[in-house]
């Protein structure tokens, strides 16, 4: 099993006191499967692929990738891990707007160590963005833009890909075009891929859905 969360607690401060957002989720992905995660706003989506991520820490419970325990990392070896096995698609594309899309793409596989010259190219062409590569983020739609995030996280070749409503910031039509290519891309990989999103249509396209309510799966 490539990812296993076992019984995971998160809670965060309120003004009476800790406030639950996590209530013992549960939940595995091997290899090559995708998983949708959905739930309404509040119920611990986004807090449970931050805390796989490694970018915020578990109240309680066990989050095993690859046999080795995320909760138990400090700082550092957690960065390592997103730089080597976990990648991240958020909804915000958090790409740096002083490099144009080429250096994008390949930031992250250079932040591992893991530059592939014929796999960013290849990524480039899957998405449509080789006639884009000597542009800059702001010359970009909204769609092309998600593209240079997918193409940024999978030239790092992770195991494990987190998605954060990835096309929630596109219309309808774009949304649906760069989920097909990002899924597709995602299969060819073998890569697990868990998402947050709000649309049952987009939740359809993937191979499992687990449904959050009131920090527990339903």
């Amino acid at each position: 099993m490539l990812l296993d969360i076992q019984d995971l607690t998160k809670s965060f401060p309120g003004p009476e006191g800790p406030v639950p957002v996590l209530r013992g989720v549960t939940l595995a992905l091997d290899r090559g499967e995708s998983l949708a995660l959905t739930g309404e706003s509040g119920s611990g989506k986004s807090t449970l692929l931050h805390l796989v991520a490694g970018l915020d820490r578990a109240d309680g419970g066990h989050i095993l990738l690859d046999g080795e325990d995320v909760t138990g990392l400090d700082d550092r070896r957690r960065a390592a891990l997103r730089r080597t096995k976990i990648g991240i698609v958020f909804q915000q594309f958090n790409l740096i707007p002083s490099l144009d899309v080429a250096a994008n793409i390949a930031f992250q596989a250079r932040l591992g160590g893991a530059v592939d010259k014929s796999r960013l190219d290849r990524l480039t062409v899957a998405l449509g963005l080789e006639a884009h590569t000597r542009k800059y983020p702001e010359q970009l739609s909204g769609g092309q833009q998600q593209r240079v995030a997918i193409a940024r996280t999978l030239a790092a070749s992770p195991r494990l890909i987190l998605a954060d409503e990835p096309t929630g910031n596109l219309d309808e039509k774009t949304a649906d075009e760069v989920m097909d290519q990002f899924l597709a891309l995602v299969a060819e990989t073998g890569a697990a891929l868990l998402m947050v999103t709000h649309s049952p249509r987009l939740a359809g396209k993937l191979g499992r859905n687990i449904h959050l309510s009131q920090g527990r799966v339903a």
